[in-house]
């Protein structure tokens, strides 16, 4: 039976207070404060380079940051860094694992690192390997696994110790789509005990997994909560979705969603052999598909699928950018702190 240590604080397993990480004049993370309570998974997200992996390897102990604390458990992890790293687990976005050593062995070496008792690791690794679905391939060499299973490894050593907090950037990348199915139950499994903060760019894995979301651009918060809140934040505001056959028509269709009154942020987010999709933003109370019907039948462009839908959450966190929001709230706590 898999026993989690019980937390030292009544407060957030996990704190972020003003962390800041600075490299020369940039800041890959700055003034970041948010929290994470027992039981909660959080969904970190983010384009590329705006500090999501930065702020995930500070929180695993890989990085110190320049400025500001990170409380694991009630302790600072960096001013108790020992006692502190034995309350988290950390799966890497690219696994490195030992090749050439098998499964059960590479637990077992894990398990000693990590200051597992030796009459305790026997149970441990049993507890892991089954937990993770590796009970068929643990006498293989890890360098033969394919990278579903490589992936349960790296799983596997980070729940090693069962830490109350787990740190998982991007797990399922590279899996297959039963694969990716495993692990998204197992992770909501895991979090129902656990601290977790899950990085992913398959931003419908998070309204699967998380409870909730942190949104961050430039190395700051830009929005976080319930995915309901934040669609409450654009309620007036939904999708359309238009999918017609082929590249062909990419450029005409586009140019006539872009001059339709009232249609917004005209984009491609599927592109198939045979099909491209595109999504637009309008107003929730105006029904533009009939008109949007008519210039592709007078344009002679095939329509596959049109229908309406909320908006999704990367819709959202595009959205919020391209109406400022992310600088409303800097220069709101930049006039609190002055």
């Amino acid at each position: 039976m898999v026993t989690i240590r019980k937390p030292r604080s009544t407060e957030g397993l996990v704190r972020f207070e003003s962390v800041t990480k600075r490299y020369g004049n940039k800041f890959a993370v700055e003034n970041l404060s948010f929290e994470i309570a027992q039981g909660e998974v959080i969904g970190f997200l983010g384009p590329n380079g705006a500090g999501k992996t930065t702020a995930m390897r500070i929180l695993a102990g890989y990085f110190s940051p320049t400025s500001g604390r990170v409380i694991l458990d009630g302790m600072d992890l960096f001013r108790e860094p020992q006692r502190a790293k034995r309350h988290v687990g950390y799966l890497p976005e690219v696994v490195r694992l030992y090749p050439d050593m098998r499964v059960r062995e590479y637990l077992r070496y894990v398990a000693e690192l990590k200051g597992i008792r030796p009459k305790d690791i026997p149970m441990e690794m049993e507890e892991k390997i089954s937990l993770c679905g590796l009970t068929d391939v643990e006498h293989r060499l890890i360098g033969r696994l394919s990278k579903g299973f490589r992936q349960r490894v790296g799983l596997a050593q980070a729940l090693i110790g069962d830490p109350p907090v787990l740190v998982l950037d991007e797990p399922t990348t590279g899996l297959d789509p039963k694969q990716i199915a495993e692990i998204r139950a197992l992770i909501r499994d895991l979090g129902k005990r656990r601290a977790v903060i899950l990085s992913t760019h398959i931003l419908p894995e998070v309204s699967m997994i998380c409870n909730r979301v942190i949104m961050i651009h430039q190395g700051k918060v830009l929005a976080s909560g319930t995915v309901r809140e934040l669609e409450s934040c654009l309620k007036d505001r939904e999708a359309i979705f238009v999918t017609v056959p082929g590249a062909q028509y990419q450029e005409t269709a586009e140019e006539i969603l872009s001059k339709i009154s009232g249609v917004e942020n005209v984009r491609v987010v599927e592109r198939h052999e045979n099909e491209i999709q595109f999504c637009l933003e309008t107003a929730q109370d105006e029904d533009l598909r009939p008109e949007i019907t008519k210039f592709f039948v007078e344009s002679k462009i095939p329509v596959l699928e049109i229908r309406r839908d909320q908006l999704t959450l990367e819709e959202i966190f595009l959205k919020l950018l391209k109406d400022g929001w992310f600088q409303q709230r800097t220069k709101i706590e930049a006039k609190a702190e002055t």
